[in-house]
């Protein structure tokens, strides 16, 4: 972890935290922040740690991931550029509620918890945009669960590829790459099923010219054809 320089308030109007703001209030806000950059496989934070900050990814992707009573690990979400995360105050929780861990090298905003009040009574339209996005991902969360309980687990793994890569995809001549390392593994665990069952999966529609996959690469060479299996439309 290594302390920037400072920025720029260009950098943040646009991101949507801080949608509504003048100029002079993000620069009192971006005052009253550290930027910080952790390097690939750097943890932000622990689940469980006392939440002493919360955070503004401006480059890079971080997953979040929780550990079961067992020690299993899920990777709960990808955080992408532009969005808050730690934002345990939010929450009214005093801890995070997962790891936070740098799946690329990563620049971010941190500011102290002890000023969260101060800008949420400040700037009513940060609260709002907050707010929001805590119910986005409380609904996303729900989604989740009525996933993992109603759809077959090709779907589940293949809505899962499909949302990365409408999250974070970048075009390419080949198709559509997901733009941050990710395992077979990783897509297990985001998907709560085994390696062996992605791997299948995986290799069925590899061979079928829907998607490519590397060492930690996963491009969508036919992506409506994931969608209609993520939707129910096309059973393997």
């Amino acid at each position: 972890m290594n302390k920037m320089t400072l920025l720029d308030v260009s950098l943040i109007k646009n991101l949507d935290p801080f949608v509504g703001m003048e100029d002079t209030a993000l620069q009192d806000v971006l005052d009253l922040s550290d930027s910080m950059h952790y390097a690939k496989g750097k943890m932000i934070f622990r689940e469980g740690d006392q939440a002493k900050c919360f955070y503004l990814l401006l480059d890079g992707h971080i997953r979040v991931v929780k550990t079961s009573p067992h020690g299993e690990q899920i990777i709960a979400r990808v955080i992408s550029s532009g969005e808050l995360f730690g934002i345990a105050k939010a929450l009214h929780r005093d801890t995070y509620p997962a790891d936070a861990v740098a799946a690329v090298d990563c620049l971010v905003l941190c500011w102290s918890n002890r000023h969260w009040d101060k800008i949420v009574n400040a700037y009513p339209s940060f609260a709002s945009n907050t707010n929001k996005t805590v119910g986005k991902r409380l609904a996303e969360t729900q989604a989740r669960v009525m996933e993992l309980a109603t759809e077959r687990v090709e779907q589940r793994v293949a809505s899962t590829i499909v949302k990365l890569a409408a999250q974070t995809g970048k075009k390419t001549n080949e198709g559509i790459l997901i733009d941050f390392p990710i395992s077979r593994q990783d897509v297990s665990e985001m998907t709560g099923t085994t390696l062996h069952t992605v791997s299948r999966l995986m290799s069925a529609w590899e061979s079928k010219g829907w998607v490519k996959s590397g060492r930690q690469k996963i491009t969508l060479l036919e992506s409506h054809k994931l969608a209609m299996v993520a939707a129910g439309h096309d059973k393997n």
